[in-house]
């Protein structure tokens, strides 16, 4: 279910546009389409990733779905409740998301995994309908510095008056003025985790945080 999604042929940002093009002549099977978020609009905690990967999201039509990231965040997810069913790194696995929504700072794949600040923020309005579209929203956890400033600057707020740091928590209100958390992970990408930068008993330690905010809430 999309609560504000960018179209199937979204020319917002030509470069993107341009690689989506080529990449559908080159595997005219993968989904090569902005990627839509995953989960249900009654979610209290909404995840922010970076963008889709070239072969897991992109390919598959699912957030973090064909992915090593995908691998470890939904064991979590699982692990604390927030998922239920098998994940098989395909969209149709049978997988669903509990009290969760997942979405991507930037719904297209950009080359080599780098969209321009650009590319961000034209993408951005799609991120601030999502918060809005969200009424029991709150908690949000951005992975990665580019997730963060994008749902800081989405939620309202001044990106250099919130500094990212792996396991911070930041405070903001929803657009209905309700209390929502603002909690930061380093991305569960494979580079991260092969070079010790995010451990799993670092990333747990962040899903810990926010099942004690959500039973706050």
């Amino acid at each position: 279910m999309a609560l504000n999604a960018p179209g199937r042929d979204c020319a917002l940002c030509p470069r993107l546009a341009s690689f989506r093009a080529q990449t559908r002549l080159a595997h005219p099977d993968w989904h090569n389409a902005p990627v839509p978020s995953f989960g249900e609009p009654s979610a209290r905690l909404l995840i922010v990733g970076l963008a889709p990967g070239l072969k897991g999201a992109n390919r598959t039509g699912r957030p973090f779905t064909g992915d090593y990231a995908g691998d470890l965040l939904y064991s979590t997810l699982m692990d604390f409740g927030f998922a239920s069913g098998a994940y098989g790194a395909r969209a149709d696995d049978g997988l669903a998301l509990v009290d969760a929504r997942i979405a991507n700072a930037v719904r297209c794949v950009p080359p080599q995994n780098k969209p321009t600040p650009a590319e961000i923020a034209a993408c951005r309005p799609f991120l601030s309908g999502e918060i809005a579209g969200l009424p029991r929203l709150r908690a949000v956890l951005a992975l990665g510095r580019i997730a963060h400033d994008s749902a800081v600057r989405a939620l309202g707020g001044v990106a250099s008056r919130f500094a990212f740091a792996h396991g911070a928590r930041h405070e903001f209100f929803r657009p209905d003025g309700g209390p929502l958390a603002l909690f930061d992970s380093y991305h569960c990408s494979r580079y991260n985790t092969n070079t010790g930068a995010l451990t799993t008993p670092m990333f747990r330690g962040v899903f810990e945080d926010i099942r004690a905010c959500l039973r706050e809430a």
